[in-house]
């Protein structure tokens, strides 16, 4: 099986018209020849792509979804045709942000920052695990990888790793009235802990200085994801382990406190840009805020 794009042009026209009538006048076809040309479509993909109710045409599942890639695929054709000939964009432009799933959401957030009062951007967030990310960036699927830890290169897939920020590791918990200083190493001894999971670099570190303190840590739960981690702090009697980037609003609105903080461990955040000829510029000027930012 092979996709037709005169087809799918036909299809996204018919789509975005809400009508064969209209879509053939649009395209100055015959309405007959455009009813073949999306049947044809349809037969060769193997799902029907329109219902008709009450007299119209009706997206299906298959629809809307063949919808979704036939509009990045005709965009992208035109957003080619604009960097090769130097033109100026006067449609709107598209940056594909793919982050991994147990980033802290705060800290995408404040990536994208920049662009998120632009009306000429469409901005698409993804999020996924390390493997599939860079699978996307490889096959143009994504412009941009946001990490915790750099992306080791290789001359096939000369990717490049950003340094955007990094964040000192602190020990936060729920205020209580009267509360003293935290004691490193004692209180460790008797206070229940939230931690990464032992995959986490953040984990790795704080193992180690713990273990040189000859302290063992009552772990009261291991959590992969910093949103949960935030909200299992907020929730249950325990301290949590965490980049301060995670809980800034709790912080501020005072719901947490910070109780200690690890100078020696640190959260490091990186952009994974691959090497292209024609990159997306949207990525170097968010790279420029968060660089710059520190």
């Amino acid at each position: 099986m092979y996709l037709n794009y005169h087809h799918l042009r036909y299809f996204w026209a018919i789509a975005h018209e809400g009508s064969l009538t209209q879509a053939a006048a649009k395209l100055n076809v015959a309405q007959s020849a455009l009813s073949i040309q999306l049947r044809q479509l349809e037969e060769n993909l193997g799902h029907a792509l329109f219902v008709r109710k009450n007299r119209k045409l009706v997206l299906t599942e298959t629809g809307r979804m063949t919808l979704q890639h036939a509009d990045s695929i005709f965009r992208t054709g035109e957003e080619l045709l604009d960097t090769l000939q130097h033109r100026s964009r006067k449609t709107r432009q598209v940056l594909r942000v793919g982050a991994v799933a147990t980033l802290s959401r705060n800290f995408q957030w404040e990536f994208i920052k920049p662009l998120r009062s632009r009306k000429d951007v469409d901005l698409v967030l993804r999020s996924g695990g390390v493997r599939d990310l860079v699978t996307q960036l490889r096959n143009h699927e994504v412009d941009v990888v946001l990490l915790n830890h750099a992306l080791r290169r290789d001359v096939e897939t000369g990717h490049h790793s950003h340094l955007l920020a990094e964040q000192e590791i602190i020990l936060v918990g729920r205020p209580a009235p009267g509360q003293r200083a935290f004691r490193f190493p004692e209180d460790f001894r008797t206070t229940r802990l939230i931690l990464p999971s032992l995959e986490s670099d953040i984990r790795a570190g704080f193992d180690l200085v713990l273990d040189q303190a000859g302290v063992r840590p009552i772990v009261a739960a291991e959590v992969d994801d910093m949103a949960m981690l935030r909200v299992l702090a907020l929730r249950i009697k325990a301290m949590a382990l965490v980049p301060k980037v995670v809980v800034q609003d709790e912080l501020r609105s005072g719901l947490l406190a910070e109780r200690y903080r690890f100078p020696t461990i640190k959260e490091r955040f990186y952009a994974i840009t691959p090497s292209r000829t024609f990159p997306n510029p949207l990525v170097r000027e968010l790279i420029a805020h968060a660089t710059q930012k520190g």
